[in-house]
């Protein structure tokens, strides 16, 4: 295995969609060989994913994660348990942390229903997603320098990250980068999400950002917390793209060579981080 000056960096990977777990898409591509390229140059990586029902246990020997288990993730004011499991894909060394829960996960697909519509939970299962991945790696006391998210069901990872650092300074300097690309939903979010929100503690700045709750106003949120942003389609929207420049993140256009495209990823990474300090 290469290695190189970025040997000590920690990127957090969180991805909506992971090749051999989920189809093949863009998204789940990008899920499946850009962590592994990271890995490959010198970075050390751990990598999260909705354990969605469509993922069989058995198939992708999956097993639970007993140390990490267990806790309680307060939505909606109730208590759901967190369930980590942990499954590999042998061919690239990696292991991959699936997010799990009976009622948000287990009894429902995927991403949409039969008919390619939201579940009428989908704002809570994205608020758990998002809390319970950043309370799992806490607990794993594994501090990384830059988180990639990618997709809108990763969307509320900026905002926990933040929320949590405001508490413990666990993730004090961590920097987002921002993956878009051609997943968007139709519709809207429930409008409890903003209650939701209140209630885990969003400032008046945070709830403007979620005002309204489609795919676009969604994912300009999760830009508008991030350092850069990675284009992972020809065919993201554009309001995204200008959003981005606007806002003068560091932008990564899409490149259908994976070994570009990765490589200037990773450039972006460095460019963001810096030199690692711990």
């Amino acid at each position: 295995m290469f290695f190189d000056d970025t040997a000590m960096s920690k990127v957090l990977y969180v991805n909506q969609e992971i090749v051999p777990f989920s189809p093949e898409s863009e998204l789940s591509h990008m899920g499946r060989y850009l962590p592994a390229y990271a890995q490959e140059h010198g970075r050390e990586i751990r990598v999260f994913t909705p354990r969605f029902s469509t993922i069989s246990d058995r198939r992708h020997q999956l097993h639970e994660v007993i140390r990490l288990s267990g806790m309680n993730i307060v939505v909606n004011n109730s208590d759901r348990q967190l369930i980590i499991k942990v499954g590999s894909i042998p061919t690239a060394r990696m292991q991959v942390y699936f997010i799990d829960n009976e009622e948000y996960f287990t009894q429902h697909g995927a991403l949409f229903d039969a008919e390619g519509n939201l579940f009428d939970d989908t704002d809570e299962r994205l608020l758990f997603f998002g809390k319970g991945t950043l309370e799992a790696v806490r607990k794993l006391a594994w501090r990384p320098h830059l988180v990639h998210f990618s997709g809108w069901f990763s969307s509320m990872i900026p905002f926990y990250l933040r929320r949590i650092n405001k508490e413990t300074a666990f993730f004090d300097g961590t920097k987002l980068v921002c993956t878009i690309g051609n997943d968007a939903y139709r519709g809207s979010l429930s409008g409890e999400m903003e209650r939701n929100l209140r209630a885990d503690k969003a400032t008046t700045k945070d709830l403007q950002l979620y005002h309204d709750l489609d795919y676009i106003s969604l994912m300009k949120a999760a830009i508008s917390y991030s350092n850069g942003v990675v284009i992972a389609s020809p065919n993201v929207n554009p309001e995204l793209v200008e959003f981005a420049r606007e806002g003068k993140k560091h932008v990564v256009e899409y490149n259908a060579d994976d070994k570009v495209f990765y490589g200037e990823i990773n450039n972006l990474y460095d460019t963001i981080i810096g030199t690692p300090t711990n």
